[in-house]
């Protein structure tokens, strides 16, 4: 039996797993999962989550057939039916009226498939995703662009490992594996900073549990300490960090170490145990989940700039290490399928614009960004967004902020919820995490292969086939030339080094990719070393310091 080679997909880790289907003849969609030993993200090691994928199989419950008002209609009257809709309410509404909103699963291709659509032929930028993209603004702002520094082997070879929050390895347990090992076989200490008591469960050397919202004030007392006790990288802040003037005094108020323990509620030994620990790691990788409940934008700004003062950054075992709140996040990310990019890491500024307007041969890309989250539920309510657009999951969130009058909702997905059935005009069937093909971005800017392990039943089609073929029923069908998953990932490549000079997005080694190279795709990661010798995609190659006590 012919193992397939595919990812779990359950969490930003993006972990190898081997399957193999078809063992027993009673059972068609039985499937055998071990890990992928040779995949650099997890060498075998599986956790409960990626076991579990074999006991996810079967077809109860799956949405096998298009829906229209309830009722099955044939594939190509339902694609039919979704175009005409969306050009008559885009005529009468204007672009702005249609919002999207994607899974965090979904291979990069429908991703990028979906952007192009939205932002690039439709003209919105509305796109909601089910993480709050605080790590994205943080970098951006930070760096210059949208690249997480650091990898795996930066954790395996760490002295100190910086937890924010337990849960950043609860919910990612081969990443908590690789943290065990590297305390065991290399005796790298590990901080667990988080207020919930059970943290204390989880072996650390240093446990901290600041009151609720205090973490950014107990980084800034680090930071504080360390210009005062002069152990910061002078040379390398002079040489590639931008610090704001007054930088260091206006930090001073509310950050000495008799404010921090008031506001932190901790004791004064254990926040000098915990800055001198930070202080003397001579590497050191810091990892949060800022996409976890509200998140925390102070938070992962003052991670950021610790990692900028003490210049532990582009080197191994050094890096802020922000872990996404969805598995493919990344992805989504490095497509631009949010409402703050455009696409491939570029802004909405003139440049960005007219260079991607030149790279899809379309005047109709959408010149600002979109609405998400809160904004975007609050423009549904006031009845100004007429087209809802679903991939991948259909959110309670934004259906049930929709008024009485409700637009047209359209769902592309593999399970239909029936307590959301009577909320969607329109639903059409795709495929589970078994079917998938395609690729995904770890947390890490690791790419790698989700292949299919089997064949997609009914009339499930992938989510690019379908933005593909609403998009030729709406008349771009020279732009929307797709046959396969590996066009889509070309185009994809060769976008993030159009008339992009200076990006650290660079997939141009794929962009004449061949089919059969494309199925046989190894994982690589993208970016080599971010901001190796300091260098950062900036207008003038330096770092910003940022003032998250603002």
């Amino acid at each position: 039996m012919t193992a397939i080679k595919t990812l779990c997909g359950r969490c930003a880790m993006g972990c190898g797993v081997r399957a193999m289907a078809g063992l027993s003849d009673d059972d068609a969609r039985g499937v055998f999962i071990e890990g992928d030993r040779i995949h650099p993200t997890n060498m075998g090691w599986l956790c409960p989550a990626g076991e579990a994928l074999a006991a996810d199989t079967g077809l109860d419950g799956r949405l096998l057939h298009p829906l229209l008002a309830g009722k099955r209609v044939g594939r190509d009257r339902a694609i039919a039916h979704a175009a005409r809709r969306l050009s008559d309410i885009i005529a009468q509404h204007g672009p702005a009226s249609v919002a999207l909103h994607v899974a965090g699963d979904l291979p990069t291709e429908d991703y990028f498939a979906a952007n192009k659509l939205m932002k690039g032929f439709i003209g919105s930028a509305h796109i909601d995703v089910p993480w709050n993209n605080i790590a994205t603004r943080a970098q951006i702002a930070a760096f210059g662009e949208d690249v997480m520094p650091a990898s795996g082997e930066d954790v395996d070879g760490a002295e100190l490992i910086l937890a924010i929050g337990a849960g950043v390895l609860r919910r990612h347990p081969v990443l908590a594996h690789r943290v065990a090992m590297a305390r065991e076989e290399r005796g790298t200490q590990l901080v667990i900073v988080d207020p919930d008591p059970g943290a204390r469960l989880l072996p650390a050397d240093l446990h901290l549990a600041p009151a609720s919202g205090s973490v950014a004030t107990l980084l800034g007392g680090l930071l504080l300490h360390l210009h005062d006790a002069d152990l910061l990288d002078r040379s390398f802040v002079a040489k590639n960090v931008a610090v704001p003037d007054g930088y260091w005094e206006a930090l001073r108020p509310g950050h000495d170490l008799w404010s921090v323990a008031g506001m932190t509620g901790l004791p004064i030994a254990a926040i000098r145990e915990f800055q001198e620990l930070s202080a003397r790691a001579p590497s050191m990788v810091t990892m949060f989940d800022p996409d976890v409940g509200d998140g925390d934008a102070r938070a992962a700004e003052a991670i950021l700039a610790l990692h900028l003062v003490t210049g532990r950054i582009g080197q191994p075992g050094a890096a802020p290490f922000a872990l996404p709140g969805a598995p493919n996040a990344m992805g989504a990310r490095e497509v631009g399928c949010i409402a703050t990019a455009l696409a491939a890491h570029r802004d909405f500024s003139a440049d960005a614009l007219a260079s991607v307007s030149r790279f899809w041969s379309t005047d109709r890309v959408v010149v600002t960004p979109g609405l998400s989250g809160d904004a975007l539920r609050e423009a549904i309510g006031d009845g100004l967004i007429k087209v809802l657009l679903m991939l991948g999951d259909a959110p309670a969130a934004l259906l049930d902020a929709f008024p009485d009058n409700r637009p047209f909702t359209l769902f592309a997905g593999d399970r239909l919820d029936p307590a959301m059935a009577d909320r969607i005009d329109l639903a059409i069937p795709m495929p589970g995490l078994l079917e998938r093909d395609g690729t995904i971005t770890g947390a890490d800017r690791l790419i790698s292969r989700q292949r299919s392990v089997f064949a997609l039943p009914g009339e499930a089609r992938p989510g690019w086939w379908i933005v593909t073929q609403i998009a030729r029923a709406m008349g771009w069908h020279d732009a929307f030339h797709y046959e396969r998953a590996a066009d889509i990932y070309r185009e994809h490549a060769r976008l993030s080094v159009y008339q992009g000079a200076g990006r650290l997005l660079n997939l141009r080694r794929h962009a004449p990719l061949s089919n059969p190279a494309y199925q046989e795709l190894t994982p690589w990661r993208w970016g080599e070393v971010p901001f190796d010798g300091g260098h950062f995609p900036t207008s003038d190659g330096r770092a910003r310091l940022l003032r998250f006590w603002d």
